[in-house]
């Protein structure tokens, strides 16, 4: 079986479809012994990993029911894990991913597999916050936080409440997402916290703190999640030695030979999506000026100074430096796609090109009572329907007083008046005539 084993591992990147055979073979033989069988079987998940079949994946599942029931329950939960986090890596398998892990969970609660069942619950809680179910997200981290809590699992309860502050997010719901987070990091606080996830708590308080307009706190978690990932070392392969078999360690080297890349590039991704955030903040603290000194301070920033999305930050700040709003729009028309998929980035940069261009109006027509519209819009150097669409929303948010007349193509500014206080003078004097006749009234009845 072994030499089998051996032959289709090194097939496996010239005929997949044999190499499946011959695992699926080795699998299914009642003579093969359990650590062959186990490898066959890890050999299959990687293979359909690599076909990008989600199907296979799940017939895998199903077929070593039996098979899983018979190991220790240790090991059969690592292998159950390692299994399901194989979907992560095939396209549009989130759904099947989904019903599996949910067939699973029905196994692991019918046998009584703790650990495994909350393992599993929490990937399907990140599963429904994935596709966006947020209401079956939030009803399974309650459970599992009420279960978490009477074991008094530290580390778990850091990651699921960490999940329960995105769903929260995700639902514009900023009271309990705090909450969420403060909680997770309060456990965080008792325990050795891995510094990946330590990056993610990091991470999430900055996003938090830049939903309530506080940049410069949002900042320094943005710049401590990049330095405390850069400090984290993963583990290199290790170097075949002369007395470990060719066999071994070309399995090895099968299993695990994009798993550390991965979790490098997962690692990177996070840095680099931490230093956009910082250079998001110091736009919308309105000092761009600042911005390209954050590439020159260490190797951590410095290695992502040609990435598209560190770029089109660059030139965000470049453009809000020379306060310029033709120049911020282009640049925002330009990095379009990259600005419009990070939700956090589009809102902040939305609100603060609204925000200049009613700063930038309010200046040109303030000498005015009465300017052309097409005046204003040469000016700014923007289209009359931007400029018209703008005024009329500064006139309904009573930020500027006076109409539109299209008729004309002009704006009609009108004088600020002071306030009236004849009203509240005159109701004061009722008030108080008031209060004298009821005195008068009182001493006339007190005589008689």
């Amino acid at each position: 079986m072994e030499s089998q084993l051996d032959h289709a591992t090194t097939i496996a990147s010239t005929s997949s479809q044999e190499a499946i055979h011959i695992f699926t073979s080795v699998f299914t033989a009642p003579e093969a012994s359990t650590s062959e069988k186990e490898r066959a079987l890890l050999s299959l998940a990687i293979m359909a990993e690599k076909n990008k079949d989600a199907v296979l994946l799940a017939k895998i599942f199903k077929n070593s029911r039996h098979f899983l029931a018979i190991l220790p329950k240790a090991k059969s939960s690592k292998l159950v894990q390692v299994l399901i986090d194989r979907f992560s890596y095939i396209p549009d398998a989130l759904e099947i991913q989904l019903q599996v892990c949910k067939d699973i969970i029905e196994w692991a609660r019918e046998d009584k597999r703790i650990y495994l069942l909350q393992a599993l619950e929490k990937k399907l809680a990140r599963l429904y916050f994935d596709t966006k179910k947020y209401s079956q997200a939030l009803e399974l981290v309650g459970k599992l936080l009420h279960d978490l809590k009477k074991v008094d699992d530290k580390m778990e309860l850091v990651e699921v409440h960490l999940i329960e502050a995105r769903i929260y997010h995700a639902l514009c719901n900023l009271a309990k997402a705090k909450a969420a987070l403060t909680s997770a990091r309060s456990s965080a606080n008792s325990i050795y916290t891995p510094p990946p996830l330590q990056a993610s708590l990091d991470l999430y308080s900055g996003i938090l703190h830049c939903e309530e307009k506080d940049y410069k706190t949002a900042f320094s978690y943005f710049y401590e999640t990049t330095e405390g990932l850069s400090l984290y070392f993963i583990p290199q392969k290790q170097q075949q030695s002369e007395e470990t078999s060719t066999s071994a360690v070309d399995f090895k080297s099968f299993l695990h030979s994009e798993d550390r890349q991965r979790l490098a590039k997962q690692l990177e991704e996070r840095q680099q999506l931490a230093l956009v955030y910082m250079l998001l903040c110091k736009i919308m603290l309105l000092t761009p000026e600042e911005a390209p000194n954050l590439l020159s301070n260490g190797k951590t920033a410095y290695k992502f100074r040609n990435a598209p999305f560190v770029s089109a930050m660059l030139d965000v700040a470049k453009a809000q430096k020379q306060r310029s709003l033709s120049d911020f729009e282009k640049v925002l028309a330009q990095h379009r796609i990259l600005i419009n998929a990070n939700h956090l980035v589009r809102t902040h940069l939305t609100l603060l090109y609204d925000t200049l261009l009613g700063e930038n109006l309010i200046r040109i027509i303030e000498p005015y009572s009465t300017v052309e519209i097409q005046h204003i819009a040469s000016q700014i150097n923007l289209p009359i329907s931007v400029v018209e669409f703008k005024l009329s929303q500064m006139i309904l948010d009573k930020k500027l007083n006076g109409i539109l007349d299209h008729g004309n193509g002009c704006l009609i500014i009108f004088q600020e008046t002071g306030s009236d206080n004849l009203y509240d003078h005159s109701l004061s004097i009722v008030k108080n005539m008031n209060n004298v006749v009821d005195s008068l009234y009182t001493k006339a009845f007190l005589l008689n």
